[in-house]
């Protein structure tokens, strides 16, 4: 079991690179935000962070974002798909994204 939360700046995404999105964010990821805010970009991105500090590793030891996917459902609720129990939530506001992440 482990909780993990993360917060970053929504402006620091304001000039991410291609090179960047395609390092961090999956294609099912970026798929979902294509036409999005970087309001979005922001809170998958702390969402992932969440998720590898609740695991007890954060990035290093081989983990990266990519290796993390946070999908949505249909309704719109965030999740990550992996085979691990791990409940996530996200929010931002036009300055600001956090997330939270507890794994069972």
């Amino acid at each position: 079991m482990g909780i993990g939360v993360d917060m970053v700046k929504v402006e620091r995404f304001k000039d991410i690179t291609p090179h960047f999105r395609s390092k961090v964010y999956t294609p099912q990821e970026q798929a979902y935000l294509t036409g999005k805010k970087i309001e979005s970009l922001a809170g998958i991105f702390a969402a992932k962070e969440a998720v590898a500090k609740a695991l007890g590793t954060g990035f290093i030891a081989g983990l990266r974002p990519i290796d993390i996917e946070i999908l949505h459902d249909k309704n719109g609720k965030p999740y990550v798909n992996s085979h691990k129990n791990i409940e996530i939530s996200i929010s931002h506001t036009a300055t600001d994204a956090i997330a939270f992440a507890v794994v069972t």
